[in-house]
C-alpha cells in the first residue's frame, strides 16, 4: 500500500489543493491536524479514499490528496482511519 505523498505535488495539484483550503475555509486547526496525521506515514489505498477529520474531509487516490471537503459533503472511496 503506498504512503500519502507529502513533497513535490504536481504544480496543478498543489494549487488545487490551495484553492481548495481557500475557499472551503479549512482552519489551521484542521491543517494542523491533518500535519500530525501525515507525521504518521499512513498508508492509503491505491485507489480512491477518504480520511474524516473533525471539520473537513481529505480526499485522495494513491498517494496524492486530491481535494479537501467540508464536513457535510459527501466523500468516495475507502475511508482510511
Amino acid at each position: 500500500m503506498p504512503h500519502v505523498q507529502r513533497s513535490n505535488l504536481p504544480r496543478p495539484l498543489f494549487e488545487h489543493l490551495l484553492e481548495r483550503i481557500k475557499s472551503r475555509n479549512v482552519s489551521a486547526d484542521q491543517l494542523g491536524l491533518l500535519a500530525e496525521w501525515l507525521d504518521t506515514r499512513p498508508e492509503v489505498p491505491e485507489g480512491k479514499w477518504f480520511k474524516r477529520f473533525s471539520g473537513m474531509m481529505v480526499c485522495g487516490e494513491g498517494e496524492l490528496i486530491k481535494t479537501f471537503l467540508q464536513a457535510g459533503q459527501a466523500a468516495t472511496g475507502v475511508e482510511v482511519k
